[in-house]
């Protein structure tokens, strides 16, 4: 990479910045975690040494930048993995992942500066799951429902709520209500054990293959769905769906 970055080396990579290759960070890991979704593991090493090749690429323009280098990105892992071990590395006693993590939020706060327990959730990540990421980190310091039960009346009452909002045709109103329905589902997705970002991807690519085959179908008797009503597009649907199970 270092020549690569150099004088005599590629164009395209010397006029990088990290901003510039952000979208190409991201682009990288949602390719791994496709590969995993589709358990191509063949794949794996190679989606992966992609996503590597991000790191190394930032980590050599901080170099440059006289910041880091690849030497202290993986000094801070090492650090970091004994830093939040304790029960493995040293002498604290911990008896469950859900008191590791629990471990973990409380060493954010003391040796890493965090000033609130729900800060490190990234604003870039999508909503379901930053939602979901800062209601967990809420619940390590004890900011959370009981057990489920109450979660499902609060879900309820959003419905409920959303309702009324769309009663009044108020329309701000309605968005934000929407919202707290949203929110108050992340939750019981938590209580569920459900993570909300992997199982709306799953219904997502369950309505992207089933409504290819619809069109497929339509296609074999030589109609466009375009022209197709609705009781016709559903009475294939309803089958297709039928023959999954």
């Amino acid at each position: 990479m270092s020549i690569l970055r150099g004088e005599n080396g590629c164009p395209w990579d010397r006029e990088q910045s990290h901003k510039s290759l952000r979208q190409h960070l991201l682009e990288e890991a949602y390719e791994v975690i496709e590969t995993i979704d589709k358990e191509r593991y063949d794949e794996l090493a190679g989606e992966l040494g992609d996503l590597l090749l991000q790191v190394v690429f930032h980590a050599q323009m901080a170099s440059e930048e006289g910041r880091f280098d690849i030497h202290d990105v993986i000094q801070e892992i090492n650090e970091k993995l004994i830093r939040r071990h304790p029960h493995v590395f040293g002498d604290a006693e911990i008896n469950s992942a859900e008191e590791q993590v629990t471990h973990w939020e409380q060493l954010k706060l003391t040796h890493e500066g965090k000033k609130s327990a729900i800060d490190g959730v990234p604003k870039q990540l999508p909503a379901l799951l930053r939602a979901f990421r800062m209601q967990k980190k809420a619940s390590t310091v004890g900011f959370d429902w009981p057990d489920v039960e109450p979660v499902w009346h609060k879900v309820a009452e959003e419905f409920e709520e959303l309702g009324e909002a769309c009663t009044k045709s108020d329309e701000k109103k309605i968005e934000e209500e929407f919202g707290d329905l949203l929110f108050s589902l992340v939750n019981l997705s938590r209580f569920l054990k459900v993570n909300p970002e992997d199982a709306l991807r799953m219904t997502i690519e369950k309505f992207y293959s089933r409504f290819r085959q619809v069109e497929q179908e339509f296609g074999k008797q030589g109609k466009a769905m375009r022209g197709a009503t609705l009781e016709e597009m559903d009475e294939v649907w309803d089958r297709i769906k039928k023959e999954e199970t």
